[in-house]
């Protein structure tokens, strides 16, 4: 019989802190997944400055806290300036490409640092590409709504680029550059709006719009049926 499993999951800004809390955890917790959310104790100045020297300390500390636990990461990849495999990845790669270099070579670098904490069955990486905000275009007519533009506007960048995980990671065309040109203020408000939007959108449409998020989630689900 499967039972309750527990992800530590490190974050590195607070939107993707209250994402996780208000709408991932209650979500996997009716899968008998508890999701809980931990902010980088040493973040960057900015957002998207979030890096591998200050992140691995966390890994480490909730690793060897409690060794029932599994422990993963919420990582925007646009903007990440030292990671694990970011030289390994050309400015062609895909999507998908980019996530297996990244959480490959991430898992590779962890488990070397805490082969002890069972790190090998224990840490599950995940970059979010391009970043999170990727994950409000898996419902273009709710997003064009809640920011008061047309719905034809944001379906045109999906479909020029293929997927919301697609969206580029250009310094005027990732998709929260994309979401602050859109907006009324100037700048898209992430933790109140964003929020806002994502609920309204909710986890299973995530997943059918964005592949690689669905394989991250489609982990804890496997190992919570085997446990």
């Amino acid at each position: 019989m499967s039972k309750y499993i527990e992800v530590i999951t490190i974050v590195e800004g607070k939107t993707e802190q209250i994402f996780i809390e208000r709408i991932l955890a209650p979500y996997l917790g009716y899968k008998d997944i508890g999701m809980h959310a931990v902010l980088v104790t040493k973040p960057g100045q900015k957002g998207g400055d979030v890096r591998f020297s200050r992140v691995k300390r966390d890994l480490g500390l909730h690793l060897k806290q409690r060794p029932d636990t599994y422990v993963t990461t919420l990582i925007d990849y646009y903007g990440t300036k030292e990671w694990p495999g970011l030289d390994l990845i050309s400015s062609q790669a895909l999507p998908s490409q980019i996530a297996h270099t990244i959480n490959l070579a991430t898992k590779e670098q962890v488990v070397s640092l805490f082969r002890d904490q069972d790190a090998e069955q224990r840490f599950i990486p995940f970059a979010a590409v391009h970043e999170f905000e990727a994950l409000l275009f898996s419902d273009a007519k709710i997003l064009a709504r809640q920011l008061g533009v047309s719905e034809n506007e944001v379906t045109a960048v999906i479909s020029e680029c293929g997927s919301p995980e697609a969206i580029n990671n250009g310094p005027l065309t990732a998709p929260s550059k994309r979401l602050d040109a859109w907006s009324n203020h100037g700048k898209f408000l992430k933790t109140t709006m964003g929020i806002s939007i994502a609920e309204k959108i909710g986890i299973e449409k995530m997943r059918s719009k964005c592949p690689l998020f669905d394989d991250w989630l489609s982990i804890f689900e496997e190992i919570q049926r085997n446990s």
